[in-house]
């Protein structure tokens, strides 16, 4: 069974968890991928949350030098087994089956996040925003992508409780791009179009100073 042909199959079993309707396409996985940048000298650890497939580490994996790491942390057991025997031979690449919440994670130069956030609950969102900003080393970047013209048109077709959650986690989402994005993309050449954005920690900003009068 092809790649594709997998990824498919996953997407019609398991449609709110696998949330992308083909594997992303050359030019959505050179732009998630844009700040898995060589650094001779220094070993680097890359973490990507969600690689599916394996259609963006296949880009991740070039650019890793011999020093470097790259853990994978992939939920989908059929999508784990393909990994685990694509990358066996390479000894910088490590598989961590199961939730992104459910691990510990280590100190990373640069994320990189596949994970379907428009399909989960708002806290779920911010509990793996926030697990990932604070596993990025100083300077580190988190990229992740979201489909063009989807929050506006769940928001049209969603009602009740539905429209809810969906305008929660769609509030979440722009509370942490307002606070830590540096950077977005669109890439139109994928199915369906998306937005990439690129995140970095940011030092909240200093209370202001409080006037006394006498």
């Amino acid at each position: 069974m092809t790649d594709v042909m997998l990824f498919l199959k996953e997407f019609a079993r398991t449609r709110r968890d696998t949330g992308a309707i083909a594997p992303s396409s050359p030019l959505l996985a050179r732009a998630l991928t844009r700040y898995v940048i060589p650094s001779p000298g220094r070993p680097r650890a890359v973490l990507e949350v969600g690689p599916g497939t394996g259609a963006v580490t296949r880009y991740i994996q070039p650019a890793l030098g011999p020093l470097d790491t790259l853990e994978l942390i992939e939920p989908n057991p059929r999508f784990t087994d393909l990994l685990r025997h694509t990358y066996r031979d390479d000894s910088r690449i490590g598989l961590l089956p199961g939730l992104v919440q459910d691990h510990e994670l280590g100190s990373y130069d640069t994320i990189v996040c596949g994970l379907p956030f428009a399909n989960f609950e708002a806290p779920v969102v911010e509990e793996i925003l926030g697990q990932l900003l604070a596993s990025l080393n100083p300077g580190g970047t988190l990229s992740f992508f979201a489909y063009a013209g989807v929050p506006p048109l769940r928001r049209a077709l969603t009602s009740g409780e539905t429209r809810e959650r969906t305008l929660g986690t769609q509030a979440v989402l722009e509370r942490t791009l307002r606070r830590h994005r540096f950077r977005t993309e669109t890439v139109l050449w994928n199915v369906p179009p998306a937005h990439v954005h690129h995140l970095a920690l940011v030092a909240p900003a200093p209370a202001p100073a409080l006037a006394y009068s006498a």
